[in-house]
């Protein structure tokens, strides 16, 4: 059994690009292929974990979001024999299953990012894209550049229309996140896993104190500002909003 859908504008793409959700709860996978194929992919859908891993191995796919517990084979195994395979496409993680240990056992596995049911279909997708950027990035890339404030990644330093700005550890790579996902809605929850490492919230104002200071930093009161918040989602660096 499988479902497909497609974006409205994926015609005139150059390049379709390809994602397989493997889900065995219709309702869910529904959600994840209408919110995903509303973003201009080609997503198919894979009903139990035999069915799944036969499409991971055999599909070609950019990118799979894969549940935790299928039918017949779960998702951890899933995703140790695709890697066991060479396979390093992208996988997004989704399972109702919260624990930290259960969390780190799918990124140990050969996951790239865990997601907790239930979940916002626009944070499920901002992952995805955020993934898939990942995986075309140059390998070579040294430097980034949003308008007029860019970041140097070999000499640890960003400046802003010509002026260094004096960026503590976490501020550079809180800065350095949000500049690879520019553009993009990035979730509290997002934050806290790429830049402090925490799967789970910790319940602290931490994120809001360092994105204060950052902003500060960053976006001189004569400067057009980049950092934005992004109201009931979280927040966002750009040059247009």
């Amino acid at each position: 059994m499988s479902l497909r859908g497609r974006g409205d504008g994926y015609k005139e793409m150059l390049q379709v690009t390809k994602i397989l959700t493997i889900e065995d709860d219709a309702t869910t996978a529904q959600e994840i292929v209408d919110e995903l194929s509303n973003h201009g992919f080609e997503v198919d859908w894979a009903s139990n974990g035999k069915d799944g891993l036969d499409r991971a191995l055999h599909g070609h796919y950019d990118l799979i979001t894969l549940d935790r517990m299928l039918p017949f084979i779960d998702g951890l195994a899933i995703v140790t024999a695709i890697r066991a395979k060479n396979i390093d496409t992208p996988v997004l993680m989704i399972s109702a299953l919260s624990d930290v240990d259960e969390r780190v056992d799918g990124l140990r596995a050969g996951g790239d990012d865990y997601l907790v049911k239930p979940f916002a279909s626009e944070e499920m997708a901002a992952r995805v894209e955020v993934l898939l950027r990942q995986r075309n990035r140059p390998e070579r890339q040294t430097k980034l550049r949003v308008a007029d404030l860019e970041l140097d990644l070999v000499a640890r330093q960003a400046n802003r229309n010509g002026r260094v700005l004096d960026l503590l550890p976490t501020e550079f790579r809180l800065l350095e996140y949000m500049m690879r996902n520019s553009g993009q809605i990035i979730t509290r929850t997002m934050l806290f896993e790429s830049v402090w490492g925490y799967h789970f919230d910790p319940g602290t104002n931490i994120i809001d104190v360092h994105i204060g200071r950052l902003r500060r930093k960053v976006d001189d009161t004569a400067l057009l500002p980049l950092i934005h918040t992004v109201r009931g989602s979280g927040y966002m660096l750009s040059e247009h909003i």
